[in-house]
């Protein structure tokens, strides 16, 4: 990992301004373990795919996968 990526290799500035399509537009945490963002408001998870967050909730994961 270099100095500009976070988790998931993510750009740590681009997580704090990245927020879940769903309505209430809740804010994202990440999950290591299954390597997604989740909403934490409506538990969606969403992959990162070649650097790139999948924010899409048609290609969204439900909570309990």
């Amino acid at each position: 990992m270099s100095d500009t990526q976070g988790a998931l290799g993510l750009d740590p500035l681009l997580l704090e301004i990245l927020a879940c399509p769903c309505e209430a537009h809740g804010a994202l945490e990440v999950d290591s373990e299954r390597q997604l963002l989740v909403c934490t408001v409506c538990r969606r998870g969403f992959h990162v795919r070649d650097g790139i967050p999948v924010m899409l909730l048609d290609e969204a994961v439900a909570a309990d996968s």
